[in-house]
């Protein structure tokens, strides 16, 4: 028993705040939890009797999501925060999980992701790029919906595929102002050019005296300065990619994976 538990994937509590997550979003949100571990809990939070959020009836069937409901009883007051942060500290004490993804770009769940973290438990935040920086350093690591947008698009267009990006959501987000309308802004792309990750990635590399560094411990101590680290921003499908693209470093693809920096040229 203790051999198969080693070896399986990693248990995860998956709670999605649906006032400020766009149902639009959920495939692609849960293939990229496919790659974090086992989704073995799947609950969305919002008061789904808001049209707003009729999106979500049919994702709750498509990805085996159970809806719990909280009808906004006064202006302004977010019961849903409150019951998803009630039920991810009832999920810690159980003890059944081996970390959490919170799906929201709401800055209220900062001490959430730092408690349960606190308690020696991963912490997977998904938002989007307006999420605020104190929730995204709560996290282990921070994904970008926009990010994973991006993605789909791309491998959509690469098999000559109709791409299955859902359209804009700020297109159909009525002007209401509420919580809902703020969290299904525009997903724009962030890409940024390969040089733009240097300083980050030769941060790590000081951190290690040996001339080549393993890629591994380049992208621990990346992801541990800046949670929402992704090669992906960049236009890379991964670390080793990217690195490449710099132009800045050579790449020995041994076992493991080690980088050096170029040595400068003598004039």
């Amino acid at each position: 028993m203790t051999e198969l538990k080693r070896n399986a994937e990693p248990r995860l509590a998956v709670l999605i705040d649906a006032d400020n997550t766009s149902a639009k979003w959920a495939e692609v949100i849960f293939r990229e939890i496919a790659t974090l571990g086992e989704a073995s809990v799947r609950r969305v939070y919002g008061d789904f009797s808001n049209p707003q959020l009729g999106g979500w009836n049919k994702s709750l069937a498509d990805h085996a999501l159970i809806p719990h409901q909280q009808p906004a009883y006064t202006t302004g007051k977010n019961s849903s925060d409150i019951a998803l942060a009630i039920d991810a500290m009832d999920l810690l004490h159980s003890e059944r999980f081996d970390g959490f993804v919170l799906v929201s770009s709401d800055s209220d769940f900062t001490r959430l992701a730092s408690r349960i973290r606190e308690q020696g438990l991963d912490v997977f935040g998904i938002g989007l790029t307006t999420t605020p920086d104190a929730f995204k350093k709560a996290c282990k690591r921070f994904i970008y919906i926009e990010n994973l947008l991006d993605e789909d698009s791309e491998a959509s267009d690469a098999t000559g595929k109709a791409s299955k990006q859902p359209p804009s959501p700020k297109a159909n987000a009525s002007k209401s102002g509420s919580d809902a309308d703020a969290g299904v802004q525009e997903a724009e792309k962030i890409r940024q050019p390969p040089f733009m990750a240097e300083p980050l990635i030769l941060a790590a590399m000081l951190k290690h005296d040996e001339d080549w560094v393993p890629l591994t411990m380049i992208g621990s101590h990346i992801h541990a300065a800046e949670p929402d680290f992704d090669p992906r921003t960049y236009g890379c499908s991964n670390l080793s990619s990217l690195v490449e693209k710099t132009g800045l470093f050579d790449v020995k693809r041994d076992n493991p994976v080690v980088v050096r920096r170029k040595p400068q040229k003598q004039n």
